[in-house]
């Protein structure tokens, strides 16, 4: 592992949640120092000259599939660490649905051995729950590089399922964590798929995992938290009568909801026309009217998260036909450029997407260190030159699985370079020596130590 070095970002304009200030950020030994105008450097401090450039938390992507161990064909955590760290995204959270499923300690420590010295971002994997360990799981979760535990209530791609609600709060009742739910109603998913015809089009998957599948789970899923008073996190929302069950409930801090670019950025059918099942994911992509909705929320604050939910497979599984084409869209590496061009369009601003890419997953999920360029915190950064305006190139794309939906899109910024604890990780496109992601520590709050000189500008 390579030493946290000494740096000194100068002249950015550094984003947080609340303002767009220029400032210079000075890390020392791998740890935000001072955030201030017009730092005096140091001697033997490396410099970046950031004038003219945003400066950007490092971006917390809580949900990923980085495919090992047992798929490795279409990703694996060099792979897709690579294209985190090349999107700004400086943390990530791994799901348990691989081969075999992450449900125990011991497949836990298997992730966390193979991410070392492999893994170019901070990272935490989450126990994927089942009747066989969901009493077990209030022990599990606290180990360390535990993000927590993952419910799949309806079956997506692997074997992970947890669809009665017996067997749920179970679950819910182990423990006190967070628990990030896929809300999916198995036993509507089950009648929708049965009663696909032959030579179906993969443009009828909004229709097959409708409206009511997403609706039912989650109604039973609020139910069961009023119940056992567990906060859960919903992942990857994406229908608008969700939007306005949550509005509804108001449960407060035991629930947090997350939404995918994907659901933000495409929209039916036009997406399906153009892309067929490479933009077949679960839940689906659905209508403008789904979208707008989605896109609401997140302004106001219903939806506080982005995750990707990067999910690549081949191209070649991607071909087969509907419905044995797997679900699933790559995305990890775009987050920052897709909503840069929400701020040009003018439905969000730059402190709402260092609110949902940052902040809000720290806070969600309890992470140490990280979610703010604050003083003790972690010197996880990312640099966006807003000048870079061209259509996204195939050329940068990192990931194994080698497309995206977002190929050729306009852009309105894109990151440039990315800072994991002091030292350039990613610039130029291109990694910058070897891979040095560490797991991540959770806890109620973040690390601090003392320092001097000017506080953090509020």
């Amino acid at each position: 592992m390579s030493e946290d070095r000494n740096l000194l970002v100068r002249g950015g304009r550094v984003v947080s949640p609340e303002t767009v200030t220029r400032a210079d950020v000075r890390i020392a030994e791998g740890l935000v120092e001072t955030i201030a105008p017009d730092l005096s450097p140091r001697d033997g401090e490396e410099q970046i000259d950031a004038a003219g450039k945003l400066v950007f938390p490092g971006l917390i992507d809580p949900q990923v599939h980085f495919r090992e161990p047992g798929n490795e064909h279409k990703e694996d955590l060099a792979s897709g660490s690579l294209a985190a760290i090349a999107g700004g995204v400086t943390t990530f959270f791994e799901m348990p649905n691989t081969r075999p499923s992450t449900t125990t300690p011991e497949l836990l420590a298997d992730k966390l051995q193979r991410a070392a010295g492999r893994a170019h971002a901070d990272h935490a994997f989450f126990l994927g729950a089942s009747a066989e360990n969901a009493d077990r799981l209030g022990e599990w979760e606290r180990l360390p590089g535990c993000a927590g535990v993952k419910v799949f209530m309806g079956s997506s791609t692997g074997s992970l399922l947890v669809e009665d609600d017996a067997t749920l709060e179970r679950v819910l009742r182990s423990g006190s964590r967070r628990v990030a739910v896929h809300s999916e109603d198995e036993p509507r998913l089950k009648e929708r798929y049965a009663a696909i015809a032959p030579g179906t089009s993969v443009s009828e998957h909004p229709n097959v995992r409708d409206v009511e599948c997403a609706t039912r789970a989650t109604r039973r899923l609020l139910d069961l938290v009023e119940k056992t008073r567990r906060p859960i996190h919903l992942l990857h929302v994406s229908t608008a009568d969700e939007i306005e069950i949550l509005r509804e409930r108001d449960l407060g801090p035991l629930v947090t909801a997350e939404v995918t670019p994907n659901h933000l950025f495409l929209t039916a059918p036009e997406c399906y026309e153009r892309f067929g099942s490479r933009v077949q994911m679960n839940p689906p992509v659905r209508t403008a009217e789904h979208r707008d909705a989605l896109r609401a929320a997140l302004r106001d604050g219903t939806l506080g998260c982005i995750g990707s939910d990067h999910a690549p497979h081949t191209l070649e599984e991607k071909a087969r036909p509907y419905p044995e084409c797997p679900s699933g869209i790559p995305g990890v590496q775009t987050i920052l450029g897709l909503l840069l061009t929400a701020v040009r369009d003018g439905w969000l601003r730059l402190e709402d997407v260092c609110r949902v890419t940052s902040a809000a997953p720290a806070r969600v999920y309890g992470v140490e260190a990280k979610g703010a360029l604050a003083p003790g915190n972690d010197g996880d950064l990312v640099i966006v030159d807003p000048e870079e305006l061209g259509p996204l190139p195939h050329g940068w794309l990192r990931s194994r699985a080698d497309y995206s939906p977002y190929e050729g899109i306009a852009l309105a910024g894109w990151p440039i370079t990315t800072v994991l604890r002091g030292r350039v990780a990613y610039a130029a496109h291109a990694p910058v020596g070897e891979p040095d992601g560490r797991p991540v520590a959770f806890g109620r709050g973040a690390r601090r130590r003392e320092t001097t000189g000017p506080s953090q500008l509020k």
